[in-house]
């Protein structure tokens, strides 16, 4: 096999690591990181339209309908009719679902300040650029 790791397959440790890191600092208010970033992802004061919110995360729409009602069983959102367009659903906040948001702020603040921190701000742009590059390639499908 490949002595040196790939490419490939650095990203997919330092991402596993990353989504450990935040599931288990999400476990300590019963959450988890995909609750986090969906939190994250509606607006506090208006909500977010439930189909605009899978593209923006990323995310397949049966894993998203999973989330979200996990997140209104924890009673973090509820839904609500869009006024602006009959046929949508607003996801909005309750109180509590606006509480652990700024908890989700604060986490990915605090991480990405300690990376900073530890890296450097020098690097951590070079990071970032090449980041880019590479998904420019990959979503041109420059590859194969």
């Amino acid at each position: 096999m490949i002595k040196e790791k790939t490419t490939d397959q650095i990203i997919r440790e330092l991402w596993m690591a990353i989504t450990k890191l935040y599931n288990e600092e999400a476990a300590k208010y019963g959450g988890t990181m995909a609750i986090g970033y969906v939190l994250l992802k509606i607006d506090p004061q208006v909500g977010t339209p439930s189909t605009a919110l899978a593209p923006m995360l990323g995310m397949e729409t049966t894993s998203l309908s999973r989330t979200l009602k996990k997140m209104e069983e924890k009673g973090l959102i509820f839904r609500e009719k869009n006024p602006y367009d009959g046929r949508s659903v607003l996801i909005k906040l309750t109180n509590y679902g606006c509480d652990m948001r700024d908890k989700s702020k604060e986490t990915v603040l605090k991480f990405n300040e300690v990376i900073k921190e530890k890296i450097g701000e020098k690097e951590l742009e070079i990071f970032r650029n090449v980041s880019q590059k590479m998904l420019k390639i990959v979503n041109d499908r420059d590859i194969f």
